[in-house]
């Protein structure tokens, strides 16, 4: 498999790595970049867009990134909280009042954005037309009661995390959490990243894919636990890659799952984050601000995975898993299925890997595999001049 694009010298293991994933780990389709101090020094793509009908990957592909989505809504967040528009201590509700009923009137914007609102799921029975609707979802939300099960104030908020922050966002600004993005990040910063694509653009959107194992019986009975059954994810059941690569889902804005983007552009966008917030002489947030937002709010096992999570104001956060390589003080987001996307504030470096097939295995050794190699290239390279 032909490797495309460059590495900085010095880099050349990780496009080693890159070309591995394919040979060693089944990848189809994918792409990483990583900047250095603003510096590109890898920016790679390869294998198939679309695997059927035989399209590359090619430079301009772009991805679903899933949960990926997260940390570009952290950013949006929190620039509201620098204008002094939105405190992230406040109740929610004071910003958004209808949030107020069945007893949620003291959760606040911090517990929304660290998934400590215990909404993990909707109640009320939704298909997929309803999933696509981000105005009823918050709807549906603010009415909610929200789960007295202690494990809920640790459980992942999958969908309801992006619903609940959108909304906090139009509530305050008045523009959507993917026009607040594109307009306060994407285009100052030069980003192809959209929460919400264009339709003209549906055309460069890679196939999205699941490898065994990733997707669950959509007839599964309930478990009999409710806080399981409510936090069901109904993105990842069989039939589910249909909805993914559809032209409603690309559309919509799921301000929790669906951003899609170039892995350059979001490793660009961390690479301004992994700077304090600068980039090009262009400064799209305060560095008090991003010290304040990648500070920890909760960490621990999450009751139904079993596995260590941590998180600050939206952006999850390195455990001992080091799910975001070896630099300790990472921060970022992870999306189903492999896809990694990151800053390194120590090593001034910011990363996004992509890819079109969603694997079961956690942590996945692909992202693994990259990230180390980009570690151990740029501790070899010294500091710049």
């Amino acid at each position: 498999m032909d490797v495309n694009g460059f590495t900085a010298p010095g880099f050349d293991a990780v496009a080693e790595a890159f070309a591995r994933n394919f040979t060693e780990f089944g990848e189809v389709g994918a792409a990483f970049a990583a900047y250095r101090d603003g510096e590109l020094v890898a920016d790679l793509w390869g294998g198939h867009a679309d695997p059927q009908t035989g399209r590359p990957w090619r430079e301009d592909t772009l991805q679903l990134v899933f949960s990926g989505t997260k940390g570009l809504v952290a950013a949006c967040v929190l620039l509201l909280a620098e204008r002094g528009l939105l405190d992230l201590d406040a109740p929610a509700a004071r910003y958004w009042p209808e949030f107020a009923a069945a007893g949620k009137g003291a959760i606040t914007v911090s517990e929304i954005m660290s998934h400590q609102a215990r909404l993990p799921g909707i109640r009320e029975p939704i298909g997929t037309e309803q999933i696509l609707d981000p105005g009823l979802m918050a709807k549906l939300l603010a009415a909610q009661e929200p789960l007295a099960d202690p494990r809920a104030a640790f459980t992942y908020h999958a969908l309801t995390y992006g619903w609940l922050a959108g909304e906090l966002v139009r509530r305050v600004d008045g523009r959507s959490v993917g026009a607040f993005f594109a307009d306060e990040f994407a285009r100052p910063l030069g980003l192809e990243v959209w929460i919400g694509l264009p339709g003209e653009l549906h055309h460069r959107v890679s196939t999205m894919s699941a490898g065994p194992g990733f997707l669950a019986d959509p007839d599964e009975p309930p478990t009999g636990d409710p806080l399981r059954d409510l936090a069901r994810n109904p993105l990842t059941i069989t039939g589910s890659p249909a909805l993914w690569n559809s032209a409603a889902f690309r559309g919509t804005e799921m301000p929790g799952v669906n951003a899609h983007g170039t892995a350059r552009s979001i490793a660009r966008f961390y690479a301004c984050l992994a700077r304090g917030g600068e980039l090009d002489g262009v400064r799209v947030l305060k560095e008090s601000t991003l010290e304040r937002g990648r500070r920890q709010l909760r960490y621990g096992v999450e009751p139904l995975w079993g596995s260590p999570i941590a998180y600050a104001t939206g952006f999850e956060l390195q455990t001992e898993l080091e799910i975001f390589g070896p630099a300790p003080d990472a921060f970022g987001h992870a999306g189903a299925g492999g896809s990694r996307h990151a800053a390194w504030p120590t090593e001034r470096i910011g990363f996004s890997y992509a890819m079109n097939q969603a694997h079961a295995v956690y942590p996945d050794p692909r992202p693994l595999a990259l990230l180390n190699a980009l570690y151990t290239a740029a501790h070899a390279a010294g500091p710049r001049n």
